[in-house]
């Protein structure tokens, strides 16, 4: 059986309208902190606590952090457009800009993030032209009341409070989160 051909251009349109939140995924190679901006993180796993990103094959950065076996996830804030296009760019030193702490694992910790979450890296699948990604998590940051930063439709965007019709169908006490 053979897979119909779809076209790259109406994919990535199409894929487009589904909303990301935007992180900046950092680690420490022993000499000098890297990172990169990712829309492709996501929660896994409660039970172990698992999540995951899809770094390009291409990725300069990735190697870096494979060797490194743990990584940082920076949760970004619509305040953070600036650090998300830095993290985005190819070459320059993406740190020069952006103040930051090491995380338990010495991965960095950008100012201003919305929260972070501290990984060992668990498991690496590939996947077409990217990586899968799991990590194990291992610390998390305290999570911050900022609005996130959002990419939709090829730029980025913020969100507004809408009415929580969810309330009157759920049946059970919810946390503020959910996963």
């Amino acid at each position: 059986m053979t897979s119909p051909v779809v076209d790259t251009v109406r994919f990535r349109s199409v894929l487009g309208h589904f909303c990301t939140g935007v992180a900046v995924v950092t680690g420490h190679d022993g000499v000098a902190p890297v990172g990169f901006a990712c829309q492709s993180f996501a929660a896994l796993s409660l039970d172990p606590p698992l999540v995951l990103f899809c770094p390009s094959r291409t990725s300069r950065t990735w190697p870096v952090l494979a060797e490194a076996g743990h990584f940082a996830v920076n949760v970004l804030g619509e305040h953070q457009q600036e650090v998300s296009a830095t993290f985005g760019a190819r070459g320059h030193d993406k740190f020069a800009s952006v103040k930051w702490t090491p995380a338990p694992s010495g991965s960095p910790l950008l100012d201003g993030a919305l929260t972070w979450i501290d990984c060992s890296l668990e498991a690496v699948h590939e996947a077409g032209d990217h990586y899968v990604v799991i990590g194990r998590v291992t610390a998390l940051g305290e999570p911050s009341d900022a609005r996130p930063l959002l990419f939709h439709r090829g730029r980025y965007t913020v969100t507004e409070p809408a009415p929580d019709t969810l309330a009157s169908l759920m049946t059970w006490p919810r946390p503020d989160d959910w996963l």
